[in-house]
């Protein structure tokens, strides 16, 4: 069966950075209320964590190969499953452009070191 697999790769610091230049605004633009408190909360998130969830909505959106599709940044989700292991889960226009083009059973893997983190997102197509 085919599949499609999508990776990407962030620094820390360039969260850390859209952090202390847009705050809240950023937060609220890019990671939905769970992944927010998932990560330290809007008080004092985690640049690192934070990365590995931008990471994974990037290598989400390679999968699901947007291209112009305005697909925003928070309709895409990691979550984390019953037994704590992370899970995508689509929203909107991510959840709908998954559908159009027939991709299911979404797995996600982040990973984070030092200053970096990356992720891994593969799709049923």
């Amino acid at each position: 069966m085919p599949f499609r697999v999508g990776i990407d790769l962030v620094a820390a610091v360039t969260v850390a950075d859209a952090l202390a230049a847009h705050g809240e605004h950023y937060l609220t633009r890019v990671y939905r209320e769970g992944e927010i408190a998932d990560c330290g909360g809007a008080a004092a998130p985690d640049p690192l964590r934070l990365a590995a969830r931008f990471a994974a909505k990037e290598a989400a959106l390679k999968v699901l190969r947007a291209g112009d599709a305005a697909v925003p940044f928070s309709a895409i989700e990691v979550v984390r499953g019953p037994d704590g292991a992370p899970e995508l889960t689509l929203h909107g226009p991510a959840a709908e452009l998954a559908a159009a083009t027939g991709l299911t059973g979404f797995a996600v893997s982040l990973t984070h070191e030092r200053d970096y983190a990356s992720a891994v997102v593969i799709a049923e197509a």
